[in-house]
């Protein structure tokens, strides 16, 4: 399939943060900074109403199948489930767990082999919103200023990030992304995610709401 890039004229908007809507900021500190993930997110606390799957997963993309491993393994022992075990497969090496607070992550690589021991280092970490439409969610995001840098048909698109931006947004459809994730697309209520907007707020047609990053201070040490 073509990839197709464009360009927003709109003044621009990127991804400034992620807030995580928790029961307990300091239970899922705790876990995060065990994780190893901590300095990527801001937590606030809810009680919203939220069940099955939320809509998003939180993806790291690290070195090598050891490292994957050594994430995992992090997960597992802060308290968290794994939904799929760490696997080979045909694009590289990767596992799924779910933190505590309900958050999916996933960790992967394209590597198959280890070229050098475990690390604690993060090449990157993306937050794929599961979405209905993707080629109309994507026109929407181009329309509120945000810039596609690489988008493929009505499955996935991808945009551009600042260099102070902790976290990359994409979007791929919600039933496909909740299989890849190996759990039930279903889900109601709160999706328990904040972005931070670099230009105002606003909610989006899947319901995911973006609020100014100034207003969104991360709850106290």
């Amino acid at each position: 399939m073509a990839m197709a890039t464009t360009a927003s004229t709109a003044s621009h908007t990127s991804l400034a943060s992620v807030t995580l809507e928790v029961a307990d900021p300091e239970a899922a500190r705790r876990f995060y900074t065990a994780f190893g993930v901590d300095t990527y997110i801001r937590l606030r606390a809810t009680e919203a109403h939220s069940t099955g799957f939320r809509g998003f997963t939180l993806a790291l993309t690290v070195s090598g199948p050891a490292t994957v491993d050594s994430f995992v393994d992090a997960a597992m022992s802060a308290g968290a489930t794994v939904l799929k075990p760490a696997a080979k497969s045909l694009w590289g090496y990767g596992g799924v767990v779910q933190a505590p607070d309900g958050t999916i992550w996933k960790i992967a690589t394209s590597a198959k082999k280890d070229t050098g021991p475990a690390t604690r280092e993060i090449d990157e970490i993306v937050l794929l919103l599961g979405v209905e439409d993707v080629k109309a969610t994507k026109q929407f995001y181009v329309g509120r200023g945000l810039t596609v840098a690489r988008s493929f048909g009505g499955k996935y698109a991808e945009f551009t990030s600042d260099e102070s931006s902790p976290v990359k947004l994409a979007l791929y459809k919600r039933r496909s992304l909740a299989k890849d994730l190996g759990v039930p697309a279903d889900g109601t209520g709160s999706h328990r995610i904040v972005l931070g907007s670099t230009a105002d707020t606003f909610t989006d047609p899947d319901g995911f709401v973006w609020e100014a990053a100034a207003s969104l201070a991360p709850t106290p040490s």
